[in-house]
C-alpha cells in the first residue's frame, strides 16, 4: 500500500466493502428492463451507528430525499442509523404523494426486518424522473438482498464493487475508493481505521450541497454532530466542485456512515486521529469526484480548472464554474483547440472583481495569455499535448487577491447529445 500524506493515509481497495461493520448486498430487483443489471443496493450498519447526509437544493427534490432528511433529523432525538437502501432505474422524483408513500413503506419494511425504528432507515433513488415505483418490486428486492448480505469483516471487495454497480445509471463503470490510517488511542494503543466510499453520476451533474448519489463510511466511532460537520467540509472540497452539464439533479444526496466497528471510543475533534479521518475522507471524496468527471457522459477528457489570485473565495468559485460550465470551452477541448479566447470570455462573464490587464491563462502548462498580453505559443505543441493527455489543466491567475479554487469537469462531445437524446428510448 502507498502512503499518501503526512498522516500516513494508505490507499486500499474495496470501497464500502473495506469498512468493518457494514454488511452489503446488491441484487436485480426489477427496476430496470434488463434483468441482468443490478439495480438495488442495501447497506446495513450495526446498532449504535451514526449517519449524516447532505442533499439537493432543488425545489423538485425527490420523496426519498425529503424522507431521508427527515429521518436524519431524528438522530438528535436518539435515533441512530441501521440501513441505507438505494435503487437505480427509477428516480421516484416528481411522483407526488404516492412516491412519498412508496419511500416510507420501503423504510418501514426494512425497519421491520431489522427490528428498529423506520427513522433509522435512509433511502435514495436514481434514474428516470416521473416514473412511479411499485412497492412490490422493493419488497421482492429487499427480501433477496437480506438473504445475500455480506459479512461485516471489512474484507468484502466484491460486495463493494457490486453495490457501486447497482446504483449506476449512465455510468460506464463503478466508482469506488478507500483509505486506511493508524491512530493512537487515549490509552496509547493503536487502531487501524478505514474510510470507504462509492458514487454514481455521469450527467445532470452540478451539485449544490450534495452530489449525485454518494455513500461514504468509516469504521471509526464518531458522534452525529461531528460526522455532519466532517461530511459538509469534505463535500465542499470535492463533490461541490464538479460539474458535467450545469444541471442539478432532483435526487442528489451524499451520506456518511460511522459504524464504530474499529473502536467504540469516539474520535475527538481536534485530535490527531480525527484530523487523519478528515484527511482520509477528503481523499476518498476527491478521488470519487475525479472519477465522476472522467466518466462524464460522452467525455474524452477530464478538464481541471484552477483559479488563483482571486479577490475572494466567491470570485474564485464563480470564475472557475463559468469556465467549467461553458459549452464553448468544453467543445473547444473536445476538438483539441487551445482557444484561450473562450476561456477569457467565460471568466469575464462571471463578473468577478479583477482587471483583465492582470490576468494570466495557461492550458496544459502552455502560457497563452500573460498579464493582459497575448502570448505566442505553438499550436502544434498544443495539439500534441491534447493527443497525449487524458486530462486538460487550465490555470487562470486573476491577479486580484489570494483566494483560489479548483473545479473538475469534462469536455462536451457529440456522444453527450446522443446519450441524452436516447435516454428514455
Amino acid at each position: 500500500m502507498k502512503s499518501t500524506s503526512a498522516h500516513h493515509i494508505q490507499v486500499i481497495k474495496g470501497g464500502l466493502g473495506a469498512v468493518k461493520g457494514l454488511r452489503l448486498a446488491a441484487v436485480s430487483a426489477g427496476f430496470r428492463k434488463n434483468p441482468e443489471k443490478l439495480d438495488l443496493a442495501v447497506i446495513i450498519g450495526p446498532r449504535g451507528s451514526t449517519a449524516a447526509g447532505v442533499f439537493t437544493q432543488s425545489n423538485f427534490a425527490a420523496p426519498p430525499v425529503k424522507l431521508s432528511r427527515r429521518h436524519l433529523d431524528c438522530q438528535a432525538e436518539g435515533k441512530g442509523f441501521r440501513a441505507l437502501i438505494i435503487n437505480s432505474g427509477k428516480a421516484n422524483a416528481a411522483t407526488g404523494e404516492q412516491g412519498m408513500k412508496t419511500a416510507l413503506e420501503v423504510c418501514q419494511a426494512m425497519a421491520a426486518e431489522l427490528k428498529c425504528s423506520p427513522e433509522e432507515i435512509l433511502a435514495a433513488s436514481t434514474g428516470v424522473i416521473g416514473a412511479q415505483i411499485s412497492p412490490g418490486v422493493f419488497s421482492k428486492g429487499l427480501h433477496q438482498a437480506l438473504v445475500e448480505l455480506s459479512d461485516d469483516t471489512g474484507k468484502n471487495e466484491g460486495a463493494g464493487v457490486a453495490v457501486a454497480e447497482a446504483i449506476m445509471t449512465t455510468d460506464t463503470y463503478p466508482k469506488l475508493a478507500a483509505r486506511s490510517f493508524v491512530a493512537k488511542d487515549q490509552d496509547g494503543s493503536e487502531t487501524t481505521y478505514t474510510v470507504g466510499g462509492m458514487a454514481k453520476g455521469s450527467g445532470m451533474i452540478a451539485p449544490h450541497m450534495a452530489t449525485m448519489i454518494a455513500t461514504l463510511a468509516t469504521d471509526a466511532c464518531i458522534e452525529q454532530a461531528v460526522l455532519d460537520q466532517a461530511l459538509k467540509k469534505a463535500v465542499n472540497q470535492s463533490f461541490n466542485k464538479v460539474t458535467i452539464d450545469s444541471d442539478t439533479s432532483t435526487n442528489d444526496c451524499a451520506f456518511l456512515i460511522a459504524t464504530g466497528a474499529a473502536n467504540r471510543q469516539p474520535l475527538e475533534p481536534g485530535s490527531l486521529a480525527h484530523e487523519a479521518f478528515e484527511t482520509a475522507l477528503a481523499q476518498v471524496c476527491c478521488e470519487l469526484t475525479y472519477e465522476i468527471a472522467r466518466d462524464g457522459e460522452g467525455a474524452t477528457k477530464v478538464i481541471v480548472v484552477e483559479v488563483t489570485g482571486a479577490a475572494s473565495d466567491e470570485d474564485a468559485d464563480a470564475v472557475a464554474r463559468a469556465v467549467a460550465d461553458s459549452p464553448l470551452v468544453k467543445t473547444a477541448i473536445a476538438g483539441h483547440d487551445a482557444n484561450w479566447g473562450r476561456i477569457a470570455m467565460a471568466a469575464g462573464k462571471a463578473r468577478a472583481a479583477f482587471n483583465q490587464e492582470e490576468v494570466s491563462i495557461s492550458i496544459m502548462e502552455l502560457e497563452v495569455f500573460t498579464q493582459g498580453s497575448i502570448v505566442e505559443f505553438s499550436e502544434e505543441e498544443a495539439s500534441k499535448r491534447f493527443k497525449e493527455r487524458d486530462e486538460v489543466f487550465i490555470a487562470i491567475d486573476l491577479g486580484a487577491g489570494q483566494a483560489s479554487t479548483r473545479i473538475w469537469t469534462c469536455d462536451l462531445t457529440k456522444e453527450y447529445v446522443a446519450i441524452n437524446g436516447d435516454y428514455r428510448t
